[in-house]
């Protein structure tokens, strides 16, 4: 079986060679081994029209509709960088910024700034949250693509470093003053429940699939019997908690903007598990009162 591998303008780059219907890991190592491009750069789309259709998916089984001749387009995704490397470096230098906003406050203040209790708390939670992150990154998180381009690790460290770096600033500030005690304790604890619920709901995934499997499954359990991306609904909450313990705008502008940013990743999440799971040919069928991001409402 033969397979032509074209350029986005319809120009043959290799026919590559096959004693049956190939696996896309398949036609990525041949190709590599004949045009010199790393596996985790190429993309292959199908031919329709002349034009590039839809992408080839990821997995183990043979590409159904390859025949004798068949083409697929080549697109040269550029250099890549594993998801754990990015997520590791994006979420390591939030961790700093309360501590070298106390420390580097005499040289950016001119005075030392003495913390007060609200300042200490916000300081730990904040701490808390990006180790958090960081050993889920390691040992729960559970990565469906393997690489993503490198221009992505640049990108998330300037919006997480920056924002972190933001919110430290007028937090650890010599100014900076204390909202009422019952709001500061209302919005910790408000904090710590929602990122203990948010890493519960990653060990539910993470328990989801069998090391090595791709297979999919409904999520049960816990907020998730109501919504489908319980874990966004838990980070969202933690944030505007955060936001409300220490009465800051920086702080409410980084929670709008991550909102922003869950928010169509939940209803995209949602579409794909009602489309997979739609109990047809012996498959489950997706909860019918689940909703996206909020019980009941939404």
């Amino acid at each position: 079986m033969k397979i032509k591998i074209l350029d986005a303008r319809s120009r043959e780059l290799a026919v590559l060679e096959f004693s049956s219907a190939p696996t896309l890991d398949q036609i990525k190592k041949q190709y590599q081994e004949k045009k010199r491009v790393d596996t985790t750069r190429q993309a292959f789309y199908a031919v329709e029209n002349g034009k590039r259709g839809k992408v080839i998916p990821a997995g183990k089984e043979p590409i159904a509709d390859l025949r004798d001749g068949s083409e697929l387009m080549f697109k040269d995704l550029g250099p890549q960088v594993a998801w754990r490397t990015v997520f590791l470096t994006e979420y390591f230098g939030p961790i700093f910024a309360f501590p070298l906003a106390y420390y580097l406050s005499p040289y950016i203040h001119g005075e030392q700034v003495q913390l007060n209790q609200t300042q200490i708390i916000a300081t730990i939670l904040f701490i808390v949250h990006f180790v958090k992150r960081e050993l889920e990154t390691i040992f729960v998180h559970v990565f469906g693509n393997d690489t993503m381009p490198l221009f992505n690790l640049f990108k998330n460290s300037i919006y997480y470093w920056g924002y972190a770096f933001l919110v430290a600033y007028f937090t650890i500030h010599p100014k900076y003053q204390s909202p009422a005690e019952w709001q500061v304790y209302l919005g910790a604890a408000g904090t710590v429940l929602s990122m203990l619920g948010n890493f519960y709901c990653h060990i539910i995934l993470k328990n989801l699939r069998q090391p090595g499997s791709k297979e999919r499954k409904i999520p049960r359990g816990f907020l998730f019997e109501y919504v489908t991306c319980p874990n966004y609904t838990f980070e969202i909450m933690e944030w505007f908690f955060f936001s409300f313990m220490i009465q800051s705008i920086p702080c409410l502008l980084y929670t709008l903007s991550g909102a922003g940013q869950m928010l169509p990743w939940a209803i995209k999440k949602h579409v794909g598990l009602k489309k997979l799971f739609d109990g047809k040919d012996g498959r489950e069928l997706y909860p019918k009162n689940r909703k996206v991001l909020v019980p009941f409402i939404f």
